[in-house]
């Protein structure tokens, strides 16, 4: 019986020391920071934040028009700066490197990425009226959130998700992760807030991010605001590789 005890004992300390390495290490899980490709200093905008400064990638022009961008939990954001650059001639681009990205300061997490992409669109907008906010994968929950606390014109989200932590309770179903993940991007929470044209794009074959779970996040936003789109023959991280790519998210705008 005691050799009994003492297997459940030792049982017991490994869960408890696996959820104390999860609570721990979380965020090495979810962020995978990219250095900087394109960094000519006409390029780089420095946005003050508590930490220092996050680095932004710019495409300066005059006018009504721009467009933020946030990217992928593994992108180096910079690198989408020529094809956007013509793709989207008439407006200035703004690609956010968050915190730990790109030689931005501090380490990321949800509620600094928020700040800061709240503190970017404040700027953008004083200067261009027409602000479309656009993200990928882990940027979408970015983007949603931002465009239903500001004045956005329109929405795009790529290979978005309904939620990180659903997400992360169907991969992890034998922890506790209600009661352990910090950064939980609520996509879906906030979708139903927006009031302004969202396009949803999807890639038929993505690995990552299970259909049901964008679906799930269309499902939330308004009847009539949203529309979903597929990318036939992509996976999660080929989409942009598809030659319908660009021409999509050009249209939406």
């Amino acid at each position: 019986m005691s050799r009994m005890f003492s297997l459940l004992a030792l049982l017991a300390a490994l869960y408890l020391a696996i959820c104390a390495a999860v609570w721990v290490f979380q965020r090495s899980l979810i962020y995978f920071p990219q250095p900087l490709a394109i960094s000519h200093p006409d390029t780089l905008l420095r946005l003050a934040v508590d930490e220092g400064e996050v680095l932004v990638s710019v495409r300066p022009r005059a006018g009504p028009n721009a467009l933020i961008y946030f990217g992928g939990n593994a992108e180096d954001v910079s690198l989408n700066l020529p094809e956007f650059a013509q793709a989207f001639p008439e407006h200035a681009l703004y690609l956010m490197h968050y915190r730990g990205y790109g030689g931005s300061a501090g380490s990321p997490s949800e509620a600094a990425i928020q700040r800061d992409a709240l503190a970017l669109f404040d700027r953008v907008h004083a200067a261009h009226p027409r602000v479309v906010v656009m993200g990928r994968s882990l940027g979408s929950a970015v983007a949603v959130r931002l465009a239903s606390q500001r004045p956005a014109s329109r929405l795009v989200l790529i290979t978005p998700f309904d939620s990180l932590l659903k997400f992360a309770t169907r991969q992890f179903p034998y922890l506790p992760i209600k009661w352990l993940l910090k950064d939980r991007f609520e996509s879906s929470t906030y979708a139903a807030r927006i009031r302004v044209p969202t396009l949803l794009v999807a890639a038929e074959h993505d690995e990552i991010i299970p259909r049901a779970s964008t679906e799930a996040l269309y499902r939330h936003f308004p009847p009539g605001v949203a529309r979903l789109e597929m990318i036939a023959g992509e996976g999660h991280n080929t989409i942009s590789e598809s030659p319908a790519y660009l021409p999509l998210l050009r249209a939406a705008l």
